[in-house]
């Protein structure tokens, strides 16, 4: 079996170390790339074949792991060319998802949920063809959601509203505490019902927020896009709060 990727970020290089087998062949192209992904394919050890049209063609399972708004692009150069499954995993709307779909008669809509570097992600998969890809579940935990390309891309905005919501209400709770003196007070108290990782968690999360606030404003207003039929009267107000 060869699997192919389009970009060779963490995502791609933390997947060929988790799927080891005498039987898969990686392949990926540095073609147009920049010398830190030139490196990175080095380090990794994995075939290069001169030209991304050449992976998309020799490979049974085409990943495509590049950026959020390369996404529908990269789809519409190599989606033709891919004659087995196209994997997306990239952090899209399902809106984008189902234009890919255009492109790529074999797609499969995924997402990997939790770091990809950790000991526990969950590769969650919709689309006809997710059975296919079962096999992979030897190398990280595989769902598959339903045969619906789309609906893993709007499980990912589901789990949006709660945790980018949630990041906000973490800053806004803190800076309060903050204002009476009572910052390691208030972590010691909710760590009593919420587990003893909740400090580090909470503030690698409102951290994370804070860092790339834009990013996060514009993934807020993504969601409330995409579901305008919907009140979402907390997410508005994340919005607002991260615009203040």
């Amino acid at each position: 079996m060869i699997i192919g990727f389009i970009g060779f970020g963490e995502v791609s290089r933390n997947l060929v170390n988790r799927i080891s087998s005498p039987e898969i062949t990686f392949i990926t192209s540095t073609e147009n790339r920049s010398p830190e992904t030139i490196e990175r394919v080095k380090k990794s050890n994995i075939k290069v074949l001169d030209t991304f049209s050449q992976v998309a063609a020799s490979s049974d399972i085409l990943i495509s792991a590049t950026s959020p708004k390369n996404a529908l692009s990269v789809a519409g150069d190599y989606g033709k060319l891919a004659k087995g499954v196209y994997l997306d995993l990239n952090n899209i709307s399902p809106d984008t998802t189902l234009e890919i779909s255009k492109h790529v008669d074999n797609l499969i809509d995924g997402a990997i949920i939790g770091k990809i570097s950790s000991s526990n992600p969950v590769l969650y998969l919709s689309g006809r063809g997710a059975s296919d890809l079962l096999f992979l579940n030897d190398f990280i935990e595989t769902k598959i959601i339903s045969d619906k390309v789309g609906d893993v891309s709007r499980l990912k905005l589901l789990r949006s509203i709660y945790t980018k919501t949630l990041s906000v209400l973490l800053i806004e709770a803190l800076e309060t505490a903050g204002e009476y003196g009572l910052e390691d007070e208030f972590f010691d108290i909710l760590t009593l019902t919420e587990g003893e990782n909740f400090r580090e968690k909470s503030l690698s999360r409102i951290s994370g927020t804070r860092k790339n606030f834009k990013r996060k404003s514009e993934e807020l207003n993504e969601i409330i896009e995409y579901f305008d039929q919907n009140e979402l009267i907390m997410v508005k107000a994340a919005l607002k709060k991260l615009n203040l």
